[in-house]
């Protein structure tokens, strides 16, 4: 029995990583509270992918589960839901759909590898038993690391300002005289959207301090008008507020300083008293998965009103690039000679045609400008009237997505 068991771990051990993703799509699809930004869905993608792991190598290779301890990505995705004020049951129904998956894996592999009748009905109970064992194992460990950084985050964490920006957020009916007593911040007036994170975080905090410090900076770039109100996410990103008082236009004057230290920005447009509250934040969030989907070479600050029509599309990378190719053929190739065709058709689109104005604003000759043209035309395939609005938006997702949207030169 044990060598069945041993033998069905080890089959299924080369085909990890298409379990992980089984079960993991099976969490998105019963469990709408999980379901959240990039960053924290690759977290449970990597709390998924390690527990599966795990649970192959205790199988095949008859390992104490008293010796087991829960994977590092899962107590790491525990803690970020705690500081998220995710719902514990959520989590723990997750681990119990995603054991009753992996063990129909292992369930559909044992008869491959036993016809004895007597072996698959000890077999099929014991690998039951294992798998139990250890969910209920890490479970506990899962139950723990949360309560603690819950616990941790509450107390540094003002409550009532995070509960009271949600529930405006929510459109939930509140006094707004209370709320902005609460917040110590102004509703009637006009505001900016940000959200900024850093990629990595830091030990004791050091990313928030950073953030908030970087939050500062933007707000002042934007002329705004006294304190940003400034709301931690996680231990590496924020959302904030920045009062423009009676201002209604907001053009960011440079780019922050900060993001020279690993801090990147997503801004909504101004808007206007509660319902601006909410509009230029929703916007912010929009950019900021821009952003995301642009990786680590990203820029440092992404503006909804530059890439919102990405933010659109931006929750599938995949269809977008595979349409971005589609749409600028062999302009879509991710080398410097494609990337100056380009750029040149992006702005002399933007200038409605006129090749003058677009050699002005590259520094270019006019007569460089037109070959430079005509040469895109030749890479799209089609003529660009033809196609004029799917090609602007291409070159959009482009210029500000990158490498993520781009086809690796050679690949044609």
């Amino acid at each position: 029995m044990i060598q069945s068991v041993s033998d069905v771990t080890a089959a299924l051990t080369p085909r990890a990583a298409e379990v992980a993703a089984d079960i993991y799509d099976l969490i998105m699809r019963e469990i709408p509270p999980l379901r959240s930004d990039t960053r924290m869905l690759a977290l449970l993608d990597a709390s998924v992918s390690e527990n599966v792991a795990t649970a192959l190598h205790i199988l095949q290779h008859s390992i104490d589960i008293e010796n087991v301890h829960a994977p590092a990505a899962a107590g790491e995705y525990a803690r970020r839901l705690a500081q998220r004020g995710a719902p514990m049951p959520a989590l723990l129904r997750a681990y119990r759909i995603g054991a009753t998956r992996f063990q129909d894996w292992c369930l559909r592999e044992l008869p491959r590898h036993t016809d004895d009748t007597a072996t698959l009905s000890a077999a099929g109970p014991r690998i039951a038993e294992i798998i139990a064992t250890y969910i209920d194992r890490v479970s506990e460990e899962i139950v723990t690391i949360y309560a603690a950084e819950q616990g941790n985050w509450l107390r540094n964490l003002s409550v009532a300002r995070a509960a009271r920006v949600r529930a405006l957020l929510r459109g939930d009916r509140v006094d707004i005289d209370s709320s902005e007593a609460i917040l110590g911040y102004r509703l009637r007036q006009h505001h900016v959207g940000l959200v900024c994170w850093v990629d990595r975080a830091e030990a004791s905090g050091g990313a928030l301090v950073r953030l908030e410090h970087a939050t500062s900076e933007v707000c002042g770039l934007l002329g705004g008008e006294g304190r940003p109100l400034f709301l931690p996410q996680d231990e590496s990103s924020a959302w904030a507020w920045l009062p423009l008082g009676v201002r209604s236009v907001a053009p960011l004057k440079s780019e922050p300083a900060a993001g020279a230290e690993g801090v990147r920005f997503a801004l909504g447009a101004a808007g206007t008293a509660l319902p601006g509250f909410r509009r230029t934040h929703r916007q912010a969030l929009g950019a900021q998965s821009v952003a995301v989907a642009a990786g680590p070479a990203g820029r440092t600050v992404t503006c909804f009103s530059d890439v919102a029509p990405l933010a659109l599309l931006s929750n599938s990378v995949e269809l977008l690039r595979d349409w971005v190719g589609e749409t600028l053929g062999s302009l879509a190739d991710a080398d410097e000679h494609n990337a100056r065709l380009r750029d040149t058709l992006r702005i002399f689109l933007q200038e409605n045609g006129s090749f003058k104005a677009t050699a002005e604003r590259q520094t270019l000759h006019k007569n460089t400008v037109q070959y430079r043209v005509r040469r895109a035309e030749e890479g799209l395939g089609v003529p660009l009237q033809d196609n004029r609005l799917d090609v602007e938006l291409a070159l959009l997702a482009s210029h500000w997505l990158g490498a993520a949207v781009l086809r690796p030169a050679g690949d044609r």
